[in-house]
């Protein structure tokens, strides 16, 4: 009998440390699928683009009780705070509640909430800014924002004052916009300082024996900033090194081919090895500045630098890039650089800020410190997720104004958030005859988007729906 109790007794004490250990490891599963969904949302979007992902909705804790259904807590969402409606389907997400400081908005790309009497906002993501559909008529309270990080040849429209000025928020390239994106593709100083890929110079020097002292990696040929015209001429005066699709006359290892390669520790090593790197910007324009320009920086090589007008201001220290600007003819620019080959004292000059690992710029410095975003950073949001909250935070203020019978603030984007020159093209070098056409292109195609602005802005202004066959026999017209 008191065998049959013990075995009673054991079963019963088995049973339970079962169902404790499974309760545990639900729990634990659990919290792994909730910290795998935070770290993938936490992660930087590449090249400018999010990515699509499916999130539930975040509600606050009273509202989980409930135990609404999905549909059930899109409505509640949105009838309790304002909400930003994407436009352009750039996050993929139906519906999300977003906390931004002590504010709260609704974010979604689902447009059967254009006539919501809580939506504030449309959020537009800049390449895929069109005319085919618009959410027109435009309400008083309804706030325009602008999310433009790329090159003007992805939508020239948007770079003249008719357009740039039908927003009220904007995040660009510019230092001038609500949310400045100058430094998008620097993840910090450290990166700068770091000495990971550095090559010395004696054996760069010794490397010489059979590289080029300048080396040129660029897939995109003859863009607006006819950089290949320039690098093309500059040739026929020094050697350079081209592994890219334009002016290639060097080969890749087969591994290394690919735009995925590019961010490789392997490519990385490949160019480190050079003493000058030609960091020409596919456009010019004031604070356009990319990977282009930090990568050598970041890998102990000199840039020689073609692009935003402005760049002086952005460079780590006074001597750490040479600026093609400064040269009146690539036979002067070539004569230099062979003059810091074959100087090392010259030479040293330019990365001995980051020898010592000492950045003397303190707009750049500040710049990485005030921003409210990372980049290659799980520990702060991306750029994207600033942008909504500097668009729900400024919706806000002016609700709590109105709430206080106060006038609202009204923001307004003017030319310099989004203003490139038009495109010119180097004089001293002929066309090259597989790409002539489309070097002759951009110089037509900025002076077409310049009617394009025109007419957008009078058929917006006009504040009803319309047609493509009306913008563009407004744009055609005589």
């Amino acid at each position: 009998m008191v065998r049959i109790q013990r075995r009673k007794l054991l079963a019963s004490c088995l049973c339970v440390t079962a169902t404790v250990f499974l309760l545990v490891t639900l729990q634990v599963v659990v919290e792994l699928g909730k910290f795998e969904r935070m770290k993938f949302k936490n992660s930087n979007l590449n090249d400018g683009h999010a990515q699509m992902e499916e999130e539930p909705i975040h509600l606050h804790p009273f509202l989980k009780r409930e135990g609404l259904t999905l549909n059930r807590k899109k409505t509640l969402a949105a009838d309790s705070y304002p909400i930003m409606l994407w436009w352009s389907p750039l996050t993929g997400e139906t519906g999300r509640l977003g906390q931004c400081g002590a504010d709260t908005c609704f974010f979604t790309i689902n447009r059967t909430y254009l006539h919501h009497h809580r939506t504030k906002a449309f959020l537009f993501y800049g390449t895929d800014f069109n005319i085919d559909s618009l959410p027109l008529p435009r309400k008083a309270h309804h706030d325009w924002a602008l999310f433009h990080e790329e090159s003007p040849k992805n939508n020239y429209k948007l770079f003249h004052q008719p357009v740039i000025t039908l927003f009220n928020y904007t995040a660009t390239f510019s230092r001038h916009s609500h949310l400045p994106l100058t430094t998008q593709y620097l993840e910090g100083t450290e990166v700068l300082k770091s000495l990971r890929y550095l090559v010395p110079l004696q054996s760069k020097n010794h490397l010489r024996k059979s590289l080029a002292p300048l080396v040129y990696v660029q897939s995109d040929c003859d863009p607006p900033s006819d950089r290949d015209s320039y690098v093309r001429e500059l040739m026929t005066y020094i050697e350079v090194d081209s592994y890219g699709e334009c002016l290639r006359n060097k080969a890749l290892p087969q591994q290394l081919n690919g735009p995925a390669s590019m961010d490789a520790g392997d490519f990385y090593r490949i160019l480190a090895q050079y003493k000058f790197i030609l960091a020409f910007e596919n456009a010019v324009c004031d604070d356009y500045i990319t990977e282009k320009f930090w990568r050598p920086l970041k890998l102990g090589v000199v840039p020689v630098y073609y692009g935003s007008p402005s760049i002086a201001d952005w460079l780590p220290s006074n001597r750490s890039a040479i600026l093609v600007s400064e040269f009146s003819h690539p036979r002067e620019l070539a004569s230099y650089i062979r003059q810091l080959d074959h100087d090392d004292r010259l030479y040293q000059a330019y990365i001995e800020w980051k020898l010592k690992g000492e950045i003397s710029n303190q707009r750049l410095l500040t710049a990485l410190r005030e921003r409210k975003w990372g980049v290659q950073d799980i520990k702060q949001d991306n750029y994207i997720d600033a942008f909504e909250c500097m668009v729900c935070t400024k919706v806000w203020d002016n609700i709590r104004l109105q709430e206080k019978g106060l006038p609202l603030k009204r923001w307004k984007a003017d030319i310099t958030h989004l203003s490139c020159p038009e495109p010119t093209v180097f004089a001293f070098s002929p066309l090259a005859p597989r790409r002539s056409s489309l070097r002759e292109m951009w110089i037509p195609s900025f002076q077409q988007s310049k009617k394009e602005a025109q007419a957008l802005r009078w058929l917006v202004d006009r504040n009803q729906n319309f047609s493509t066959q009306e913008f563009w026999a407004l744009v055609f017209k005589d």
